[in-house]
């Protein structure tokens, strides 16, 4: 397990395996970023004709590794590029783009810009998550995790700079633990066993003297039949693994504020009998993501004491081929009665958010946030690498806000009245799940979730792309789950907290 330490010192003085430093592209050419100004003074003048020699220009994602030769004391140095503007965006993508870069070193330090809380935190979450790897399922590991990880600070010493780096340690794990459960195979992540993994992740958190109390309910089939809860269960319907939905509760004393969470938790997306073709179904296990993400971000909340309030619900289940599977056609009475007439059993995530929605809205919170791979819509409209947010005006601004300060990109996306339209267009039913119109399919989506938020204070965040990330890691996003959204949910709590 690595170790991270906060510190003051001079990155030429400091004795480790591997000094890491950032290059900006400027005017005049690449030149050593705040933060490795001992590093340039020690090479003088060889430094521009070194930089110049490797073909570093400062861009963004580049990376050159140098023997440093007894220059500075640490033998080898990492140059990354932080682009034109070495902002916090910039540096957690360059942390994480140094950590995959010296993977086998025993100790590092990192010397990039990191003069305040923001550029330390984006530092320390950066090379932490893009140090991260899922090899539950590998025999064998080529590569090392560090020993230990320094971040160099001249601001080490300051109060609100060591809380940020400590809160960091927190997202960071929540984050990793995020893409650790969305990364197992479906197969080892049914409802039933995705149900117990919060279990007893809230059992590890909750105990001993001091932990935040947390608390739990998993509701199991004839729990959410006897509620009437049936978008899940119909979801569920064709699958052996029965579903589940988890409920967490948070209630410090002296919060203010009451924040609803939502997380779509389908382990597994074949498409039910609307079925999906074979290169579409590789990446299906990501498909609880959104569950993944709240559940985690209720636990960082809790372990940061932030003072806030949460009732937090994970609906899972497993959507499969089978007799029992819903059809289309068929008409499912949801959680508080209302009836929706089912066209393509491909969009079942809305179904089974459906019920946990109204399951939030009776806890009367000031604001409901609900996170889901919901649209292939969503993909085509802004990328893999943009989520998508909807719903009330004053809650979409501040999870942008938050998304910002998080490093998330997300994006606003409207609601348009005629897709009101649209949903309520069952001639048999109250709403319609789908109508096979083209366009604007996301937002459909999200107009038939808002009928399910009684009015209250609401957004949608629609993480299908970046949610899972089938390419080259980059920054600090690896291969496979990419934790999306944690980091938005805690900034946007941590906001709460400020507007009391």
């Amino acid at each position: 397990m690595t170790s991270y330490i906060l510190r003051s010192a001079s990155p030429a003085k400091t004795r480790c395996d591997a000094v890491v430093v950032g290059v900006t592209q400027t005017a005049k050419g690449p030149e050593l970023a705040e933060g490795g100004a001992d590093v340039a003074k020690a090479y003088g003048r060889k430094l521009r004709p070194l930089l110049a020699t490797l073909g570093v220009t400062g861009k963004s994602g580049e990376v050159a590794q140098v023997p440093t030769s007894g220059t500075i004391a640490a033998p080898l140095l990492v140059l990354v590029g932080l682009g034109k503007s070495p902002d916090a965006v910039a540096v957690r993508r360059a942390a994480g783009v140094a950590a995959r870069a010296v993977t086998n070193a025993a100790s590092v330090a990192i010397a990039l810009p990191a003069d305040g809380a923001d550029l330390v935190r984006a530092v320390t979450e950066g090379h932490e998550l893009g140090a991260y790897r899922f090899t539950t399922y590998k025999k064998e590991s080529k590569d090392q995790d560090p020993g230990e990880v320094v971040v160099l600070s001249p601001a080490a010493r300051r109060k609100e700079v060591v809380a940020a780096f400590d809160e960091a340690r927190v997202v960071t794990r929540a984050v990793a633990a995020t893409r650790d459960w969305v990364n197992v195979p479906p197969g080892d992540l049914t409802p039933p066993l995705f149900a117990d993994a919060v279990a007893a992740a809230t059992k590890e958190l909750t105990k001993g003297r001091g932990a935040p109390k947390v608390g739990i309910r998993v509701l199991d089939e004839q729990e959410l039949a006897e509620l009437g809860c049936g978008g899940i269960l119909g979801v569920g319907a064709g699958s052996s693994a029965p579903p589940r939905l988890v409920e967490l509760t948070y209630a410090p004393k002296g919060a203010k504020h009451h924040l609803a969470l939502v997380g779509k938790g389908i382990t597994f997306d074949s498409g039910g009998l609307t079925i999906k073709p074979a290169s579409s179904m590789g990446e299906m296990k990501s498909d609880m993501a959104g569950a993944a993400a709240v559940v985690q971000a209720t636990f960082a909340i809790a372990e940061l004491g932030l003072p806030v309030r949460l009732s937090t619900y994970a609906p899972m289940a497993e959507n499969m081929v089978s007799g029992s599977a819903i059809r289309p056609g068929d008409v499912l009475t949801m959680y508080g009665g209302r009836t929706v007439e089912v066209l393509n059993t491909d969009a079942e995530g809305r179904l089974v958010l459906a019920d946990a929605l109204v399951r939030a809205t009776e806890q009367q919170p000031d604001t409901i946030i609900d996170v889901a791979t919901l649209t292939g819509h969503m993909v085509v409209a802004l990328g893999d690498r943009v989520s998508g947010v909807m719903g009330t005006e004053e809650v979409v601004a501040d999870v942008l806000a938050a998304a910002a300060t998080a490093g998330e990109e997300m994006w606003p996306m409207p609601i348009p009245e005629a897709m009101r339209e649209r949903i309520t267009s069952s001639k048999i039913a109250d709403l319609a799940q789908h109508d096979w119109i083209r366009w604007g399919g996301g937002l459909f989506a999200a107009a038939f979730l808002r009928e399910f938020t009684a009015g209250l204070p609401w957004a949608h965040l629609d993480i299908a792309g970046p949610s899972f990330n089938s390419g080259s890691a980059w920054g600090h996003t690896t291969a496979g789950g990419t934790g999306v959204a944690v980091a938005t949910l805690v900034d946007y709590a941590r906001a709460l907290t400020e507007k009391a």
